[in-house]
């Protein structure tokens, strides 16, 4: 029997759930009947987060300009001093990419559910759930034909199905994939998997049951997109293990500046060889490692050879990146080696180009990184990449060029350490035959493949009739 309170509360909320439900779906068919045609309208929230997802956005913009001069191209973005101008401004200044015209903003004020620190505990669910709350927003405030995900939001491709776009969306990175799987699993303690539930067994089972339902949903979720396009072969082979789709999946690579790098001499300045890192300072990206694996590497220092420094370069997108930030400074004071590690926050692009071409080598560390732009930005510019021996940089970017070594893969602080002392060691002629390999290797991944592929891959979707 239900008590008369429950059935007064049931009579009480009806109303208000039948209405809220009607008015969901009269916004939701007013947005169909006055979705604008010939639009494609960028899914990015972060157009200020200085990575290379955004070089993706702008060269995306970019493509789809030059491919359909009839289209009108609008960025979805919670930064609120975002205008045309300044975007347009922004994507000459920190990539190069000079758009064809102004995009059109469409401001979001919920951005807020989307941010990490909004959920403490079942970050995934709850920022994939706030996304599709963010999305909403974004399509009743403007409908486009084709919605294009540029960010990896993809609880929000049904519902920019249910507004009567077409899905298009490029994927760096799965959000969940069977590599956090295995590790919640093993008990691998990272920067996704806190020591506390690693080192329990019943909370670990717990996560690993959270995680395979989330998987579940997520490629619920994914196989609504039309066209899916992926940056490396690690990501495609999660993405199509996850959504099922391959006949509408394609691997692009992603566009990196190897034209304007490559010009960049090979012959470098010994008297104080420069490690560079670039990278954004998020937790994922490991910065501790590569500290404490330069200061290793200075305490194994052979007397004669010229000291090297380490140049960290990177962009913050929030306080907690801020907060980031100056723990590593503070760490390479315990670690004594403030006098050898600089810090380079928020540079325009011209900058970074000048920093890349003083570099002997270039470090990066993120376990499992989709691809590793940066590594080929290293490549090109003429600086031995040190990468992670594992996903992109493993599968796509480090390999022999005809024969000949392009760099290094390493996992552990020694391995990085043994890395950064052998090519401080190298005679210059090895150095320079391994520099030039690498060059060769990155124009395999330039700006201009890219385009290519990317345009091949969206011709078909833009041509249907929306």
């Amino acid at each position: 029997m239900v008590s008369p309170l429950l059935q007064w509360l049931l009579l009480l909320l009806l109303p208000s759930l039948i209405a809220v439900i009607i008015r969901l779906s009269l916004q939701t068919l007013s947005a169909r009947r006055t979705r604008r045609r010939n639009t494609v309208a960028f899914f990015h929230p972060y157009t200020n987060d200085g990575g290379g997802g955004e070089r993706v956005l702008w060269c995306a913009v970019r493509a789809i300009q030059d491919e359909r001069p009839d289209f009108d191209c609008v960025v979805y973005t919670g930064d609120r001093d975002a205008t045309p101008e300044s975007l347009m401004g922004r994507a000459v200044d920190r990539f190069g990419v000079e758009l064809v015209k102004r995009p059109e903003v469409v401001h979001l004020n919920k951005r807020k559910w989307i941010e990490e620190k909004t959920y403490p505990r079942f970050t995934m669910i709850g920022q994939s759930l706030g996304s599709v709350y963010l999305s909403w927003e974004a399509l009743c405030k403007l409908t486009p034909s084709y919605y294009f995900d540029t960010s990896g939001y993809a609880f929000t491709y049904p519902l920019a199905r249910l507004f009567g776009c077409k899905v298009i969306c490029y994927t760096h990175y799965p959000t969940i994939s069977t590599d956090m799987l295995s590790r919640v699993r093993s008990g691998s303690s990272m920067y996704n998997n806190d020591s506390l539930i690693a080192r329990s067994i019943w909370l670990s089972r717990c996560k690993v049951l959270y995680y395979t339902i989330f998987a579940w949903m997520y490629g619920l979720v994914g196989s609504c997109a039309n066209l899916v396009m992926v940056n490396s072969s690690w990501t495609q082979d999660h993405i199509v293990k996850l959504w099922r789709i391959p006949q509408r999946t394609r691997k692009v690579y992603p566009p990196c500046d190897t034209t304007g790098l490559q010009v960049l001499p090979l012959e470098r300045s010994m008297e104080t060889p420069i490690i560079i890192s670039v990278a954004q300072f998020r937790p994922e990206k490991a910065h501790p490692l590569q500290i404490q694996a330069f200061a290793r590497a200075l305490s194994k220092f052979d007397e004669g050879l010229a000291k090297p420094k380490l140049q960290l370069v990177g962009s913050c997108r929030n306080k907690a990146d801020e907060d980031r930030l100056e723990k590593l400074k503070e760490l390479v004071i315990v670690l004594k080696v403030e006098k050898d590690v600089e810090f380079h926050k928020n540079i325009a692009y011209r900058d970074l180009v000048k920093l890349l071409g003083g570099a002997t080598a270039g470090i990066h560390s993120m376990t499992d990184e989709h691809f590793g732009i940066s590594v080929v930005e290293y490549m090109a510019a003429g600086a031995i990449p040190i990468a992670h021996n594992s996903a992109g940089p493993k599968m796509d970017i480090v390999l022999d060029e005809d024969s000949q070594q392009t760099g290094f893969l390493a996992r552990t602080e020694e391995e990085y350490a043994d890395a950064i002392l052998e090519i401080l060691r190298m005679p210059e002629s090895k150095r320079l035959k391994v520099a030039a390999a690498a060059r060769k290797r990155a124009a395999r991944f330039s700006e201009q493949r890219f385009y290519e592929d990317f345009k091949a891959a969206i011709r078909p979707v833009l041509s249907q009739s929306s």
